[in-house]
């Protein structure tokens, strides 16, 4: 469990320093929707995301910015595994787990997606039309990372015996 947490705290701190660059990543993503001639449909997916890095990103900038949002979702995914491996889950846990997953997965539609309070990324668009096409792929890390520090908080009550059982 230590290992999972440290791992969760390391992509934390990677999301960090994303997140003093979402300006950054919103233009990018502008810069590719205008090369792409796709101004119409929100970014709606991390497939999408990674589409448009290997096909319509320009310059230096904006394609280190869109892999690094690329990778922290990778890590993500990873993590996800490996909180499946450290015990069989609860219901509980098992629901945020599934989120997880399913938020994570390249094609999931992320266009309706928006992080709540305390996050405030979101309100940091800085118009409509940025809040429409960018709301849910700017809400996702967080979201993930709430429900990755749910898991944990879940998963700690939980006998000790039910996490070694799932790390057999």
């Amino acid at each position: 469990m230590n290992e999972a947490k440290e791992a969760l705290r390391s992509i934390e701190q990677k999301y960090k320093l994303f997140q003093q660059q979402q300006f950054t990543f919103v233009g990018a993503l502008e810069h590719c929707r205008e090369n792409a001639h796709d101004k119409i449909r929100p970014i709606a997916s991390i497939e999408q995301v990674q589409s448009y890095m290997e096909h319509y990103c320009t310059n230096s900038t904006d394609h280190r910015i869109l892999l690094m949002f690329l990778d922290i979702c990778t890590e993500l995914s990873r993590l996800c595994q490996r909180f499946e491996t450290l015990h069989t889950g609860t219901p509980v846990t098992n629901n945020f787990l599934d989120k997880c997953k399913t938020l994570v997965s390249q094609s999931n539609d992320l266009s309706s997606l928006r992080a709540k309070y305390p996050h405030d990324v979101v309100n940091h668009l800085s118009c409509d039309e940025a809040r429409n096409h960018y709301g849910g792929v700017v809400s996702l890390i967080p979201i993930i990372l709430d429900l990755m520090k749910e898991w944990i908080a879940h998963s700690e009550k939980l006998p000790r015996k039910a996490l070694q059982h799932g790390a057999t």
